[in-house]
């Protein structure tokens, strides 16, 4: 019976698809207007295993905002409208860690709540950080699922165990430390695993102390108070992201690793970082982490000739 039961989720494992969660649903719109069309009516392009789960974001000057200063200048109304062309759940990256009452009230992130929650067939999700944030939103916005969002950096493995076993939350991020401890993820229960969401390709210093800080002046930022810049002091920071020292990083969660350790393992759900970065880099990631290598210069290229495209 033991024997007959592995081999049940043996069958089960390899049928199991990636689910990425991929950046900048204001901030590369026109970017995905193009790519997304590929994706779909292409899909001899693509890895059969992944599909795409959700894009996230957050406008411009956003009050609830917060991990990266959102920069999108695109309108609402289209994000919306393109995620449900193509059945995919949009996400508001509202993951300020500073709120206050105050902040609560907030026309703009309100507008956009009640924009984004109805959202037809396939629900939408707010990525968050303050519980009073939460509380609010769980009260006037019922129809929205919530995810735990790594600006928390839950390097802690009871902490973030913890965190995991909320209700509230639909999926949780850890930090990205955490990722390659496989003998805590192999003895995770079941039925909690479905709630972990890896952030693959963060190219931050796997031993830097000053991660809450950054997303806390970040944080400060938002609100519009006056506050020194943060300033990295980890190797090669000046450097910015480079997506060939991200693959170096020890955290970092590569194609092979989520065929052969974590996809059999019962975890398909996997975040790509980049909303600050160019849709030229984005592109970079899509092509690694979903598409065929001899496909690659073929979605490359569709990408590169679109010349209302700015790609950098």
């Amino acid at each position: 019976m033991q024997e007959t039961d592995q081999g049940q989720r043996q069958s089960q494992n390899q049928d199991q698809k990636a689910v990425f969660h991929l950046p900048g649903l204001f901030e590369f719109l026109d970017f995905y207007r193009v790519f997304l069309p590929l994706f779909f009516e292409h899909q001899e392009y693509f890895y059969p295993w992944c599909e795409i789960g959700s894009i996230y974001g957050a406008p411009a000057d956003c009050l609830w905002g917060g991990g990266r200063a959102g920069f999108g200048e695109n309108d609402a109304e289209a994000a919306l409208q393109l995620t449900r062309t193509y059945g995919i759940s949009a996400r508001l990256t509202f993951s300020n860690s500073l709120l206050r009452e105050e902040h609560l009230k907030d026309r703009r992130c309100n507008r956009l709540c009640r924009l984004f929650e109805h959202s037809g067939k396939v629900r939408n999700g707010i990525i968050i950080h303050s519980d009073l944030l939460l509380s609010y939103l769980r009260e006037h916005y019922p129809d929205f699922y919530y995810v735990s969002s790594t600006t928390k950096v839950l390097t802690d493995w009871q902490m973030f165990e913890k965190e995991l076993r909320r209700e509230a939350f639909q999926y949780v991020v850890p930090d990205f430390r955490l990722n390659r401890k496989m003998d805590r993820w192999k003895e995770l229960p079941m039925d909690l695993r479905g709630k972990v969401e890896f952030l693959c390709n963060e190219c931050c210093d796997f031993n830097c102390r000053e991660r809450k800080a950054c997303y806390e002046n970040v944080s400060r930022k938002v609100l519009g108070e006056e506050c020194p810049d943060h300033v990295c002091h980890s190797p090669h920071a000046e450097e910015g992201y480079v997506f060939s020292k991200a693959m170096e990083n020890p955290g970092f969660i590569g194609t092979r690793e989520i065929r052969e350790l974590y996809l059999p393992a019962g975890y398909t759900n996997f975040k790509l970082e980049g909303r600050s970065l160019g849709s030229a880099l984005i592109l970079e990631f899509f092509l690694y982490y979903m598409t065929k290598p001899e496909c690659q210069l073929k979605v490359r290229e569709k990408i590169y000739l679109v010349s209302s495209l700015d790609l950098f």
